[in-house]
C-alpha cells in the first residue's frame, strides 16, 4: 500500500506542474539560459522593452519606472508590462492607458518570443507601418493595435499568429488590397478591422467565411461593396463560422439588401446581435431575420426600409433591442408593432421607430411588459397619448417628439413611471395640465417639452427634479416671473431652453454656480436689467431679443469658457470693452441691433477661433482695425447699418479664405473696391449697398467658384465646432447662422434657407464704368443688384448665362443700349427693374420681360414695345435688332469710308490722267443728255394727246 501511496502521490505532483505549465504558459518546465530562477524579467527581454521604448513619445514620463537603474532593473516590475511569475518572461504589454504618441515599433519586440498578450491601442504613431516581425511573434493570443494611426499595408505575416484569438486593427489608415493574410488565424474568435478602407475587397466574405472559430466581427464604417453574387451560392458545408458567429456590426458601409441572402448561407441560429445600420438595405425586411431565433439586438437604422412581412421577426423571441429609426417604414404603428412576435413581449426592453412614415394613432403596449426605452418621434402620429402608457413601469426613456400629437396630458399619464429618467414630448400639440402640487414619481434627467402648453404660470412640479440634466420649456406659452428657485435647482445641468416665451424678471443679484459650463437659451422673452457676470460660466449663452439694458463691461470680470454669445435685439450701450482676449474660445458673437457707439476695439482680433461676427444696426464708428486680419476661421461677417468709414481693406480677400458671407451695406465706406476680394472663393453674400464707393467693379469676379460653380448648396449655413473646458469635453455642438438684408424690396431675415439665397449688392455708390462681362460666369447667382450708381456701357449680351438669376436691379445708372434678348430666356427672374436709364430699342419679345409691370422700364425715352404703350415704329424690326446691332459696329463705318474714297478718286484720277476716256466719259454724258431730253419731249406729247 505505501508503495501505491507514493505513486499516488507522484502522479499528483505530474498532474500538479502541468496544469502549472499550462496555466503559466508552458514556461514551468524551461531551461533558458537568459532566465533566472528567481522569476525577474529576462535580461535580453528587458533591454528589448528599452529599445521598444525609444520608439515611443512619453511626454508626461508615465513610462519612468522603465529604466536601466540598478533599482529598476526587474522589467517584470515596470508599468504596463506583466511576466510569467516562473519563467520572467514577458507575456503581456499593455500601454493604451499610458501613452498617446508613438514613432515607430522597434523590430526589437521580435525579442519578446513569449508575449502572448500586446494592446498598444489608440496609441498614435502618426502614419508608421507595422513592422512585419509582429508576425514573428508566434505566442500572441491577443493583439490590440486600433485606433494607432498606422499606414501602408497590414503586414500579411500577422496570418502566421495561428494562435492569436482577438485581434483589433480598426481605426486606422492602412492601404489594404487584400486580406487573404486572414485565413492562417484559425483560432480567431475576434475580429475588428473597423474604420479600415476596405472598398476594394469584394471577396471579403469568403475570408470571413473561413475563420471557423470567429464570434464577434466587426467591420463597421469600411465602405464594404455589396457581396458578389458568386458569394451567395458558396457551398458553406465545410465552414463551422456558421454556427460560432455572435455578433456581426456591418454598420455604415455601401450594403445593399443583397447581405441577406449572404447571411440566409448561415445557420443564423447562433446571432446574438447585428447591426446593419447605414447602409443601403431597401424594400421590406426579409424573412431570413425571422429565423434568427437568438437575436437580441438587432439595428436596422439610417436605411430605406419600408416596412416588414408576416416572417419578419417570427423566431425573435429573444429580442431586447429593436432599433430601425431613419428608415421609410409606413402604414400603421400599430400594424408594425401587431409584426412582433408574441414570445418577445416579456423580452423587448428598446424600441426605437423613430424619425420613419408611421402614421395612426400611439398604440397599447402594455403588453411589452419590460420595455425600457420607446422611441417613436419623427413621425406622423396623431390623436392623444393613451393614459396605458401610465402602467408601463419599466420605461425609462420615453420620447414621442416631432409628431402630430394632441390633446391633455395628465398625472395619469405618469402614475408608474418610477423609473423614468428622460422625457420628450416636444414638436407636438399638447396640454401639459397638471395640479400646482402636483408631485411626479419620477426624477427626470433630461425634460423636452418645447411646444408643449405649459402656462400661463412657470410650472412648479419642475422644482421638484433634482437631477435634471437638459431642460427645455420653450415656446410653452409661459407668462410669469422666472422663480427665484430655479437657477439654485438646474445649477447642475448642461442645458437650458427657456426661449420663446414670456418670460419677466431680472438677473440681479445672480450668484449661481454652476457645476458644468452650460448651453443657457432665454432668448426672445421679456427680461430686464443688466447681464451679471456669473452668467459668463455658461458656454452657449443665447439672450437675444429681450431687454436687457447696461453695458458689457461684465466680459472682463473673469476668463471664460464661453464659445457663443447672442445679444442681438435688446438695449446694450455704450462702449465695446477691449478685453476680448478673455474670450479666446469664442466662436460665434451676434450684437446686432443694440445701441453701442465708438470704434471696435482692436482686442477683437484676439478671437482667433471665431466664426461668426454681427455687429449690425449699432452705431460703431471709425476704420476696421487691422487686427481683425488675426481671425482667419471667420466664415461669417455682418457689420451693417453702423458708421464705419474708410476705404474697404484689402486684407478683408486675402485673410478670410473661408468667407462666406460679407455685409457692409449702409456705412461709410469709400474708395475702390479692392481685387483681392475675387480671393474669396466660398463666399455667396457680398453686400457693400449704401456706401460711398467708387471706381469700377472688379473685373475678376469670374475667380469667386462658390457663385461661379454649380453644385449642391445646403439649405442652411451650420457650424459644427467643440467646447472644451477642464471638466468635460461636449462633442457636436453647432448652430445655424441667419443673415438679415433688403430683398425684393423689403428688410427679411433668412435662416432655414439661408444657404439658397446667393447675392451681390453694390447698390447706392458711386460705382462707373462698364458692367464687366465676367460678372455672367457667376451662374449660381440668386439676385445681383447694381441700381443707383453711375454705370454707363452696355448691358452685356451673355446676360442670360445667369439661369439662376431671381432678382435683377440695374435702375438709376446711365446704362445705353438695348436690352439683350437674352435676357429673356432667365425662366426663375421674378423681380427686375431697369428704370431711369438710357436704354433704347424694342423690349424683347418674350413670357418673361413683357409679364413685368411697365415701371420696371419707366424714364428710358428711347425704350419700347410692350409692356410699354409707346410701340415701335416697325415690328418686323425686332427680327434683325441682334444681327443689326451686331453688324453696325466701328470696323462697318471705317469699311464704308475707305470703300469710298476708293471708288471716287479711282474713277477722279483716271479721267483726269487718261485724256482718251475723259473725251469718252463727257460724249456718253452729252449722248445720255440728249437721250433723256429726247424721253422727256416724247412722253409729254402723248398725255398732250391723250387730255385732248
Amino acid at each position: 500500500m505505501q508503495g501505491h501511496g507514493r505513486c499516488l502521490k507522484l502522479f499528483l505532483a505530474f498532474a500538479l506542474l502541468l496544469l502549472l505549465q499550462n496555466v503559466t504558459g508552458g514556461e514551468v518546465g524551461r531551461s533558458d539560459k537568459d532566465a533566472n530562477a528567481t522569476g525577474t524579467c529576462v535580461e535580453r527581454e528587458r533591454q528589448a522593452l528599452l529599445a521598444f521604448k525609444r520608439g515611443l513619445v512619453d511626454e508626461y514620463n508615465s513610462l519612468s519606472s522603465w529604466s536601466s537603474e540598478s533599482h529598476e532593473q526587474d522589467c517584470c516590475r515596470w508599468i504596463g508590462v506583466s511576466c510569467n511569475n516562473h519563467t520572467g518572461h514577458v507575456i503581456q504589454l499593455d500601454l493604451e492607458d499610458y501613452l498617446s504618441k508613438g514613432k515607430m515599433i522597434s523590430p526589437k519586440l521580435i525579442e519578446l518570443q513569449h508575449l502572448q498578450h500586446l494592446d498598444l491601442g489608440e496609441i498614435d504613431f502618426n502614419g508608421s507601418q507595422i513592422p512585419d516581425s509582429v508576425g514573428s511573434l508566434t505566442n500572441l493570443r491577443y493583439l490590440d493595435l486600433s485606433s494607432c494611426n498606422f499606414g501602408g499595408q497590414i503586414p500579411s505575416q500577422i496570418g502566421n499568429l495561428t494562435q492569436l484569438q482577438y485581434l483589433h486593427l480598426g481605426g486606422n489608415q492602412f492601404n489594404v488590397e487584400n486580406i487573404n493574410w486572414l485565413t492562417g488565424l484559425s483560432s480567431l474568435t475576434d475580429l475588428d478591422l473597423s474604420q479600415v478602407n476596405l472598398s476594394n475587397i469584394f471577396d471579403w466574405p469568403e475570408a470571413v467565411n473561413k475563420l471557423p472559430k470567429l464570434r464577434d466581427l466587426d467591420l463597421s464604417d469600411c465602405s464594404l461593396p455589396p457581396p458578389p453574387p458568386r458569394i451567395h451560392s458558396t457551398s458553406f458545408s465545410n465552414i463551422n463560422s456558421s454556427t460560432s458567429l455572435t455578433h456581426l456590426n456591418l454598420r455604415d458601409n455601401h450594403l445593399t439588401s443583397s447581405i441577406f441572402l449572404w447571411l440566409s448561407n448561415y445557420t443564423t441560429a447562433s446571432l446574438v446581435g447585428l447591426n446593419l445600420s447605414k447602409n443601403n438595405l431597401t424594400g421590406l425586411i426579409p424573412d431570413v431575420i425571422g429565423n434568427m431565433s437568438s437575436l437580441a439586438n438587432l439595428d436596422l437604422s439610417d436605411n430605406q426600409i419600408e416596412g416588414g412581412n408576416p416572417n419578419s421577426f417570427a423566431r425573435l423571441c429573444s429580442l431586447q433591442f429593436l432599433e430601425i429609426p431613419g428608415n421609410r417604414l409606413s402604414g400603421q404603428l400599430s400594424k408594425f408593432v401587431q409584426l412582433l412576435p408574441t414570445c418577445a413581449q416579456n423580452s423587448l426592453q428598446i424600441l426605437d421607430l423613430s424619425h420613419n412614415d408611421l402614421a395612426g394613432s400611439l398604440t397599447n403596449l402594455t403588453t411589452f411588459s419590460s420595455l425600457q426605452i420607446l422611441s417613436v418621434n419623427n413621425n406622423q402620429l396623431t390623436g392623444r397619448i393613451p393614459e396605458s402608457i401610465g402602467q408601463m413601469s419599466q420605461l425609462e426613456y420615453i420620447d414621442f417628439g416631432m409628431n402630430s400629437l394632441e390633446g391633455v396630458v395628465s398625472g395619469t399619464h405618469f402614475s408608474h413611471l418610477h423609473k423614468l429618467s428622460s422625457l420628450d414630448l416636444s414638436s407636438n400639440s399638447l396640454v401639459l395640465n397638471f395640479p400646482a402640487d402636483w408631485v411626479p414619481p419620477f426624477q427626470l434627467h433630461t425634460i423636452f417639452l418645447s411646444s408643449c402648453k405649459m402656462g400661463p404660470h412657470f410650472p412648479k412640479w419642475l422644482q421638484t427634479q433634482n437631477d435634471c440634466l437638459a431642460l427645455d420649456i420653450s415656446d410653452a406659452e409661459i407668462s410669469d416671473i422666472l422663480p427665484s428657485w430655479f437657477w439654485s435647482m438646474f445649477c447642475n445641468s448642461i442645458f437650458i431652453n427657456l426661449s420663446n416665451n414670456q418670460i419677466r424678471g431680472i438677473f440681479a443679484n445672480l450668484t449661481v454656480n454652476f457645476a458644468i459650463f452650460p448651453e443657457v437659451y432665454l432668448s426672445s422673452n421679456q427680461i430686464q436689467g443688466p447681464i451679471p457676470s456669473t452668467l459668463l460660466q455658461a458656454s452657449y449663452l443665447d439672450l437675444s431679443n429681450n431687454n436687457i439694458s447696461g453695458s458689457l463691461s461684465f466680459l472682463c470680470a473673469s476668463a471664460t469658457s464661453l464659445t457663443f454669445l447672442n445679444l442681438s435685439s435688446n438695449s446694450v450701450s455704450g462702449e465695446l470693452p477691449d478685453c476680448w482676449n478673455k474670450l479666446e474660445n469664442l466662436v460665434m458673437l451676434d450684437l446686432s441691433n443694440n445701441a453701442f457707439s465708438g470704434k471696435i476695439p482692436t482686442t477683437i482680433g484676439s478671437l482667433f477661433k471665431i466664426e461668426t461676427l454681427k455687429l449690425r444696426n449699432n452705431s460703431f464708428a471709425g476704420e476696421l482695425p487691422s487686427s481683425l486680419k488675426n481671425c482667419t476661421s471667420l466664415e461669417v461677417i455682418d457689420l451693417g447699418n453702423n458708421k464705419l468709414s474708410g476705404p474697404i481693406p484689402t486684407w478683408l480677400g486675402v485673410s478670410f479664405k473661408n468667407l462666406v458671407i460679407l455685409m457692409l451695406s449702409f456705412n461709410n465706406f469709400n474708395g475702390s473696391m479692392p481685387p483681392q476680394l475675387c480671393h474669396l472663393v466660398h463666399i455667396q453674400i457680398l453686400d457693400f449697398s449704401m456706401n460711398n464707393i467708387s471706381g469700377s467693379i472688379p473685373k475678376c469676379l469670374n475667380n469667386l467658384t462658390a457663385l461661379s460653380q454649380k453644385g449642391n448648396s445646403s439649405l442652411t449655413s451650420t457650424h459644427y465646432y467643440r467646447k472644451e473646458n477642464d471638466k468635460m469635453v461636449f462633442p457636436g455642438n453647432s448652430y445655424e447662422d441667419d443673415a438679415t438684408f433688403i430683398w425684393k424690396g423689403r428688410m427679411s431675415t433668412y435662416k432655414s434657407i439661408l444657404g439658397l439665397v446667393k447675392r451681390i449688392d453694390l447698390s447706392s455708390n458711386r460705382l462707373t464704368g462698364e458692367i464687366p462681362s465676367e460678372i455672367t460666369h457667376l451662374v449660381e447667382l440668386v439676385s445681383l443688384n447694381l441700381s443707383r450708381n453711375q454705370l454707363a456701357g452696355q448691358i452685356t449680351p451673355e446676360i442670360g448665362n445667369l439661369q439662376s438669376l431671381d432678382s435683377l436691379d440695374l435702375s438709376r445708372n446711365r446704362i445705353s443700349g438695348r436690352i439683350p434678348t437674352s435676357l429673356a430666356r432667365i425662366d426663375r427672374l421674378a423681380v427686375l427693374d431697369l428704370s431711369y436709364n438710357n436704354l433704347s430699342g424694342q423690349i424683347p419679345i418674350g413670357t418673361q420681360l413683357q409679364s413685368f409691370d411697365r415701371s420696371v422700364y419707366a424714364e428710358n425715352p428711347q425704350l419700347c414695345g410692350a409692356p410699354l404703350l409707346k410701340m415701335c415704329a416697325d415690328p418686323s424690326e425686332h427680327s434683325n435688332t441682334e444681327d443689326t446691332y451686331e453688324l453696325i459696329t466701328l470696323g462697318f463705318y471705317i469699311s464704308m469710308a475707305l470703300g469710298f474714297v476708293a471708288g471716287f478718286w479711282g474713277v477722279c484720277f483716271t479721267l483726269i490722267f487718261k485724256r482718251s476716256w475723259r473725251y469718252e466719259y463727257f460724249k456718253f454724258l452729252n449722248g445720255l443728255n440728249d437721250w433723256l431730253y429726247v424721253r422727256v419731249a416724247l412722253i409729254k406729247r402723248q398725255l398732250k394727246d391723250m387730255l385732248n
